[in-house]
C-alpha cells in the first residue's frame, strides 16, 4: 500500500498529570504493571489516561509549568546527595533522561553520584550496592527489569534510603514516587494513529520493547488494545527487538523477506524504528509503509522532518530527569509528592515536528 498520512490530531501537549496509587497486576509503561507498592499507583490511573485525549498544547510549554508546580523553581537542593542508578547509557533516550537528571541537580546544589549497569540487571544491582555504601540521601532508580529492581529497592529500604524510580517500574519494594510517561497511552496514540492513516484495513508489524519491563509491556498493549478493534487491520508480525536499534535491523530484515505486502510498521521506541527504517531502506520498500515511532529522540525527529518516517509519540527522557530529581528535592524537604507523577505524551508528525521541545 503507498504510504498516505492524512492530518490526525490526537494528543496533548506534554503536561505533567499527578496519579494516585494502586495495586498493578500487568506491566505498564505505566500502567498494567505486575508493580507493587507506592511506584506501582501508576497502572490505574495511566490506564484512564490512555482513553482520554486530553487538550492540544505544545510538549515543552505544559512540562515546564508542571514542574513549577512539582517544586521547579522552588525547589531547595540544600546539601543533599543524590545516587542515580542508569540502566544503561548507550541508548540516546536514557543518555538525555542521565543529562536531564544531571544538570538539574547540580542548578539546585544538589551532589549527583551516578552508575551505568550496561543494561544488565545484576550489575545494576552491584551497581547500587555501591551506590549505597556512599550514604546517599536518596536514590533515584531507572530499572534494567521491573521485577530485578524489586530486591534492590528493598535493598535501599534496609538501608532507609528513599527510592524514587523513573521511566520504569519497580515490580515491589517500598518507592516514594514513581515519574514516568502514560505507556499505554503511547500505545493507543500509536495505534489510531495506523488505522486512521491506513483508513483501518491494512497489514502491520510491531516492533516489541524489553517485556520484562512495564515499558514494554504497555506500549504494546496500548497497540494491541486499539488495532483489535478493527476486523481490516491485521497483525502479520509482532516480535520484541529489546528496544534495540541492531536488533530491529535484524528483525525488520527478517519479516521484511517473509512479507510481500507490509503497510505499517509500529515500534515501541525509536531505537528500534531506526533499525527498521534502515532495513526497510536497504530493501528498497519506504514509499510501501508508514512507520511509526515512540521517544521523539534526535535521529527520529529528523527523520520525520525528511520525509522517511511519518511519525512518533513524544516522551522526552530530558524531562523525566529533570522531574524526578525536582521531586527527590521536594521529599528531602518534608513536602508531599504524589505517588505516581504522569508526563503527558503527545505525537507528532510532519504537521508539528518543528513546534515540539524536547529539552
Amino acid at each position: 500500500m503507498k504510504k498516505r498520512v492524512g492530518l490526525l490530531s490526537i494528543a496533548a501537549g506534554a503536561g505533567l498529570l499527578l496519579g494516585a496509587c494502586g495495586d498493578n497486576g500487568g506491566e505498564g509503561n505505566d500502567q498494567t504493571g505486575t508493580d507493587n507498592g507506592a511506584g506501582n499507583a501508576e497502572n490505574t490511573e495511566e490506564m484512564n489516561a490512555g482513553n482520554e485525549e486530553a487538550p492540544e498544547n505544545d510538549a515543552g510549554e505544559e512540562n515546564a509549568e508542571a514542574n513549577e508546580g512539582n517544586g521547579g523553581e522552588a525547589a531547595d537542593g540544600g546539601d543533599f546527595t543524590i545516587a542515580l542508578a542508569m540502566n544503561t547509557l548507550d541508548n540516546p533516550f536514557f543518555v538525555d533522561l542521565n543529562d536531564g537528571a544531571v544538570e538539574t541537580a547540580e542548578e539546585e546544589g544538589m551532589e549527583i553520584i551516578t552508575s551505568d549497569s550496561q543494561g544488565d540487571a545484576a550489575q545494576q544491582a552491584s551497581d547500587v550496592e555501591n551506590l549505597l555504601i556512599q550514604d546517599p540521601d536518596v536514590l533515584i532508580l531507572n530499572p534494567v527489569d521491573s521485577d530485578a529492581a524489586q530486591q534492590i529497592v528493598m535493598m535501599a529500604n534496609d538501608e532507609d534510603i528513599p527510592v524514587l524510580t523513573v521511566d520504569r517500574q519497580a515490580s515491589g519494594g517500598e518507592v516514594v514516587s514513581h515519574v514516568g510517561f502514560d505507556a499505554l497511552r503511547s500505545g493507543n496514540i500509536a495505534g489510531e494513529f495506523v488505522t486512521d492513516t491506513l483508513e483501518e484495513e491494512g497489514n502491520v508489524v510491531e516492533l516489541q520493547g524489553i517485556l520484562g519491563t512495564n515499558v514494554g509491556r504497555d506500549r504494546s498493549e496500548g497497540f494491541n488494545e486499539h488495532v483489535s478493534e478493527f476486523d481490516g487491520i491485521e497483525i502479520i508480525a509482532s516480535q520484541s527487538a529489546n528496544f534495540d536499534r541492531g536488533e530491529a535491523l535484524t528483525v525488520m530484515e527478517d519479516i521484511l523477506q517473509a512479507n510481500d505486502s507490509i503497510d505499517a510498521v509500529y515500534a515501541a521506541n525509536d531505537e528500534m524504528a531506526m533499525g527498521a527504517l534502515s532495513a526497510i531502506e536497504g530493501a528498497g520498500r519506504l514509499d510501501e509503509m508508514i512507520l511509526i515511532g515512540t521517544d521523539a529522540i534526535d535521529p527520529a525527529m529528523e527523520a520525520i522532518r525528511e520525509g522517511r518516517m511519518e511519525a512518533t509519540i513524544a516522551e522526552p527522557p530530558y524531562f523525566l530527569g529533570r522531574d524526578v530529581v525536582h521531586a527527590a528535592i521536594d521529599h528531602l524537604n518534608g513536602e508531599e509528592v504524589e505517588e505516581m507523577i504522569t508526563l503527558e505524551n503527545q505525537l507528532v508528525t510532519e504537521e508539528n515536528v518543528d513546534e515540539i521541545e524536547t529539552r
